[in-house]
This record gives C-alpha cells, sequence and structure tokens, in this order.
C-alpha cells in the first residue's frame, strides 16, 4: 500500500487509525516517522514519504514520533493472512527467532538460501531480517524502560541487545532520546512490581464476546482460567515460562506479564497478540462478508469478531484430538487429566494456575489405558505426539498452511473437522472452515443456508478468503457458552 501516494495521503490527512501498520509516514523536514493516525497537523504532501515498515523508515534515518508511537501500532495484517515467504518470515521474526537464531536460523526454519529470504524481505518492507529485529528490540527496550524500574543493563540483556553501548545508540537513534530521558518521560505510565503491564492495540471494531467467551469456555483447568474479568493463562517460552493476563477494553487489550527471563517480553506479547488476532482488518472482513444476504445481518450486529487461536500450536492440535466428537466440558477434563499428569508445575501467585502444558515429548510415552477415551482416539492421539516429536508434522508459526494440512490428513483417525480445526486456531489461516461442524450445521440450517458439508462448502466460496471469520458470526447464532464473556 505504501506505493500508492494519493491513498496514503488521504489516510494520512484523514487521521485514519484503519491504516495504522500498514505503512509509516516520514516527514523530510522534521526527520520523524509516524503511524496514519499521528494526531499531530500533517505535513504538507511534499514533504511525505511513506515506508512499509517502521525498520525502513530507521533505515532512512528517521525517528519515531514521540506522540504516537508509531511502533506500538498494530502490525500488518498481511501476515496474517498470507501463508507465502515473506509473511512467514515475518511471523518468525515476530516471535524472536532472528534474535535467537540469526538470519542462518531464520532461512533454515523456512526451507530457503539467507540470500533468497534477505531479499524478499527487503522487497515488501525496504529493510531486511537484522533490521526488522533491530526495530522490535528497540520496542522491546522501550516497553521495559517505561514500565519497569530495571537498571538500565538489564533492560539491554533481557531486551537482546549485544552490549549496553548498541543499547543506548540504538534507542538514542529510534527515539531521539536516550534510555534516561525515555524512563523519565514516563513517569505516569503503570509500572507494577514483579511484571510488566501493557497495551495491546487493535483495529477497530472488536467483538470480545466470542474471542474471550471462547477462550474462556474452553480453558482447560490449571494451565487457563477466567479470573475477575481477565483470562489468564500460563506459557511455555524459549527461555523459561511466563502467565498472561489478558482483559478487553473499548479501545485496547490490557496485557499483564509475569515472566520468568524477561528476554521473552517479545515473543510473550507476540504471542498474545497472534492468540486474540488483534492484527486483523476488521473493516475488510466484514465488509465482504456483509455482502452476503445470510450473513449481512450478523455483521451488523456484532461486527469485528475475530478468531480465537492459540499461544501453542502443538498444545492445540492435542486438544483438538481430545475434543473429537465430543462436548466442550469433556475434552476440558480430558486435557485436565494430562496436565496433572504430565505437565511441568508452576507457582501461580495471582490465581489459579498450577501447570504448563505437557510438551509432546513429554506424552509420547503415556499409557494408553490411563485414557478414558474409545481406543480409535486412543490410537489417533498417540499417532499425532509421534508425528509432532518426529517432525512429520511442522505446526511452528512460520509453518506453510498447505504443507501442515496435508501432514495432519495423512494421520489415522483426522478427518475434515479436525484438520481444519487446528488450521483456523493453531495455524491461523483466515480461511480454514470446518462445514462438518455440529455448530455450523445448526446455523446453516437456522439461516437457510445449505446443511450438507459440500453444499455449505460451495455456498461459501464468496466468503473466501475469510472463512474462519464466518465460522464465528456462524457459531454466534447458537446460544453456547463460546458466544459470551462470563459474568
Amino acid at each position: 500500500m505504501y506505493e500508492d501516494t494519493e491513498r496514503c495521503v488521504r489516510a494520512v490527512q484523514s487521521k485514519d487509525e484503519r491504516f495504522d501498520g500498514w505503512f509509516f509516514t516520514a516527514v523530510v523536514t522534521t526527520g520523524i516517522y509516524c503511524r496514519p493516525s499521528c494526531p499531530v497537523v500533517p505535513p504538507k504532501v511534499e514533504n511525505m514519504r511513506f515506508h512499509p515498515s517502521a525498520a525502513a523508515a530507521q533505515a532512512a534515518g528517521f525517528r519515531a514520533c514521540k506522540r504516537c508511537r508509531p511502533n506500538a501500532s498494530p502490525g500488518s495484517p498481511q501476515w496474517n493472512e498470507r501463508a507465502d515467504l515473506v509473511a512467514r518470515a515475518m511471523r518468525l521474526i515476530a516471535d524472536g527467532v532472528v534474535d535467537r537464531e540469526g538470519v542462518t536460523g531464520l532461512a533454515a526454519r523456512l526451507g530457503y538460501s539467507v540470500r533468497q529470504v534477505e531479499r524478499q524481505v527487503y522487497a515488501e518492507l525496504g529493510a531486511g531480517p537484522l533490521a526488522l529485529a533491530r526495530a522490535q528490540r528497540a520496542e522491546t527496550a522501550r516497553l521495559l524502560v517505561e514500565t519497569t524500574k530495571m537498571p538500565m543493563g538489564d533492560v539491554a540483556h533481557a531486551a537482546g541487545f549485544a552490549s549496553l553501548r548498541t543499547f543506548n545508540d540504538t534507542v538514542r537513534a529510534v527515539f531521539a532520546l536516550t534510555p534516561s530521558e525515555l524512563r523519565s518521560r514516563a513517569k505516569g505510565a503503570e509500572q507494577s512490581p514483579g511484571g510488566i503491564s501493557l497495551r495491546l492495540p487493535f483495529r477497530k471494531p472488536l467483538c470480545p464476546d466470542n474471542l474471550f467467551g471462547h477462550l474462556a469456555a474452553t480453558a482447560v483447568p490449571g494451565v487457563e482460567e477466567w479470573r475477575d474479568g481477565a483470562y489468564r493463562r500460563t506459557l511455555r517460552l524459549p527461555h523459561g515460562h511466563g502467565v498472561v493476563s489478558l482483559r478487553p477494553t473499548p479501545d485496547h487489550i490490557a496485557c499483564r506479564l509475569n515472566l520468568t527471563d524477561l528476554r521473552d517480553l517479545a515473543a510473550a506479547t507476540s504471542r498474545c497478540q497472534w492468540l486474540l488476532d488483534l492484527d486483523a482488518d476488521p473493516v475488510a472482513v466484514d465488509e465482504q462478508l456483509a455482502a452476503d444476504p445470510e450473513l449481512a445481518p450478523l455483521v451488523a450486529k456484532n461486527p469485528g469478531r475475530r478468531v480465537p487461536r492459540t499461544t501453542d500450536p502443538d498444545e492445540f492440535a492435542v486438544r483438538a484430538v481430545l475434543g473429537q466428537q465430543v462436548s466442550t466440558a469433556a475434552a476440558r477434563t480430558h486435557a485436565a487429566r494430562l496436565v496433572v499428569a504430565h505437565g511441568t508445575a508452576i507457582e501461580d501467585r495471582e490465581g489459579g494456575l498450577t501447570h504448563l502444558f505437557p510438551l509432546p515429548e513429554e506424552l509420547v510415552g503415556l499409557d494408553p489405558e490411563t485414557l478414558a477415551m474409545p481406543k480409535s482416539r486412543r490410537s489417533t492421539l498417540l499417532g499425532l505426539l509421534g508425528a509432532l516429536t518426529s517432525g512429520e508434522v511442522d505446526l511452528t508459526i512460520g509453518g506453510d498452511w498447505d504443507r501442515a494440512r496435508a501432514q495432519l490428513a495423512g494421520l489415522r483417525g483426522f478427518g475434515p473437522w479436525t484438520v481444519e480445526t487446528i488450521a483456523m486456531r493453531a495455524l491461523g489461516d483466515p480461511d480454514a472452515f470446518v462445514a462438518t461442524d455440529l455448530g455450523i450445521k445448526l446455523a446453516a440450517e437456522a439461516l437457510g443456508l445449505p446443511v450438507k458439508p459440500a453444499g455449505l462448502t460451495e455456498r461459501a466460496e464468496s466468503w473466501r478468503p475469510w472463512r474462519a471469520y464466518a465460522v464465528q458470526y456462524l457459531w454466534a447464532t447458537g446460544d453456547h457458552a463460546v458466544n459470551r464473556i462470563p459474568a
């Protein structure tokens, strides 16, 4: 979009927050870059330059606006809508792969050469993987400086900088302030002992009902809970574990993180944004779905529905198998038994969370006789665990959606419902469609849509590539706990 100058100018002049994260506006006379919705008086058109990423603006010599904080805008929805090389690379960079494994590790995960990855990422974003990771480190550093009282040396280490000098130089270059000045300006910001509080932005509108309702209704005891108006869960992270609390508000998601290792801040934040589908473009989604006369009233009633995802794809795949042909309550019970028997115990001083969900490696040797489920489903679960452990099935955030579907479909006991459910909530495919789901069949019957999967799939062609969002609107027609936030 950043190449469409006329459209970008209109967005900046109207301060349209829907385009935050789509592109960034650099002003040659001031040397700063902003998000489109920046509240200051728009610059003259001849002084505007448009960049596809904050990293590209920084590489061009511009510093972040102190007023609108462009680095804190929602991410581009493109990286959640697409499954090509660049989109997969962006999801992995957001998860901190470049900081942990370098560009070589990123390329290895994607199955391409370093040169190919760098060339394609730079072509679309105006900056390479290293520059994008540097911009992310700068934003992580800002969060730690403003929301904690950590010494600056510890902040630099936690944010992923190799040295205190590099940290200082980067903060000055990006924000035109020293770290100490950043902290002084943030005296009014919320600082919480033992935790980090931040705001997760999203594009409006957002309907929290099905999003938080689904997470709360399917929460596995010990791993997830709904407490005091917030969804809480444990997180397994690259350097340790954490506990997150996510509370919906009208203009942001209030996020509180307690981490055993602050180096995991960027990864934890990225996974929470992914879990709640916060980078989505609800206007584009709803506009297309509302063109269908049967869906239009549903969209008009509660626009901005998101797809509830997961913070751990392997965990969700296991839970999807446990949920085959049983009620939501039964699926939670099966999962809770696995957690108590095989999960890693943790301490949660603020609530009732007790465990991390067990890894496939921790479950692969379990005794099938201990599973209170039919023999065929036991076999399906053990087959999945073996495939995940061996690498036969790749559900990682940077994986290929089509290949993952094919890998899952090749496992015994995996039908269309299980494959598409995992594609929708674990892989994040916005076009996943569970035509065989009972709730979808009941909704289709109530709306006068075809009930048989083949007919409904054909009818849903006009909803593409947003069929996963259409599923959320169809589910909302039923009287189920997943459709409402707990009282």
